[in-house]
């Protein structure tokens, strides 16, 4: 039964463990952890009657101390820290709220909030469970939950981003973006920004990258127009769907070397997140096949 439970709740597991961390490889460690836990729980004769539950609560609890400490190892991160990108593909059921609650923007907003605040915000928010079963899985009490909660959500509502609900559209945009990024227009990459555009880069301090944000279409174009001259005629761009927003991946002799997230606002790419953190970068091409 336990292996079955882990089998079924397994995907789930690590995409909650993702929206309270951003980062993949720690989401499965997570998952993996909680499952472990379990097993060793079942040998010792406790009993489990519902082990879907007990895997969510564990994998709440440990995420929230990863949370805890990652936030420390994030304070003395060189520039800025943007998730861990993750491959999603195409899901019509639930396509507008999986767009939202997965966007590397929405997740750099949920960075601003404490650990506590993440989690009951992603468990409301994202998965649904009442502030009951929040309150049990955290150990607070109910009141208290409802309390966070609705700090949290008053929090990203403040600074919520805007984005493009319609995939054909972003994906007609980002076409557009990659379209004059080979071409080498200026003018082209200039046309298909919005006029406070602001593009982040996270190069972890392994690579170089921009150490505050780029603000305005002139600049941006400008800035990623100078990163295209230097590149050395072995890279290969392509579209690619990544935490549910149109994408650019820069390839080079088949390693992963940049990941430009696009946030598609009113026709046009509102934000820009460039992932270059090698450390980021170096599974998610297996994750695209």
């Amino acid at each position: 039964m336990i292996a079955e439970a882990w089998l079924q709740e397994r995907e789930r597991l690590v995409r909650l463990a993702y929206r309270m961390l951003g980062s993949l490889a720690e989401a499965e460690d997570v998952a993996s952890e909680a499952y472990l836990r379990l097993r060793r729980a079942g040998e010792a004769g406790t009993a489990v009657n519902d082990p879907a539950a007990w895997l969510t609560t564990a994998t709440v609890r440990l995420a929230l101390d990863v949370l805890r400490s990652a936030r420390l190892r994030r304070e003395a991160y060189v520039g800025p820290w943007l998730p861990e990108p993750l491959a999603t593909g195409r899901d019509p059921a639930d396509e507008v709220a999986l767009a939202e609650s997965l966007s590397v923007a929405l997740l750099v907003v949920l960075e601003t909030l404490s650990p506590l605040e993440r989690a009951v915000f992603v468990l409301r928010e994202v998965f649904a469970f009442d502030h009951a079963a929040i309150a049990a899985m955290l150990e607070r009490s109910e009141p208290a939950v409802r309390q966070t909660a609705r700090r949290a959500r008053a929090h990203v509502a403040a600074r919520r981003p805007r984005f493009e609900p319609d995939r054909d559209r972003r994906a007609e945009v980002a076409q557009r973006f990659l379209d004059a990024c080979t071409g080498g227009s200026v003018t082209a990459l200039v046309e298909v920004l919005s006029d406070g555009v602001v593009m982040t880069s996270d190069g972890g301090g392994a690579v170089s990258a921009a150490r505050k944000p780029i603000e305005g279409r002139d600049r941006v174009a400008g800035f990623v127009a100078g990163l295209l001259r230097q590149a050395t005629g072995r890279e290969t761009f392509r579209l690619a769907e990544v935490n549910a927003a149109p994408a650019v991946l820069i390839v080079e002799d088949g390693e992963l070397t940049g990941v430009y997230a696009l946030q598609v606002v009113d026709g046009r790419v509102g934000a820009i997140h460039a992932l270059r953190n090698p450390a980021k970068l170096s599974g998610l091409l297996d994750q695209l096949g």
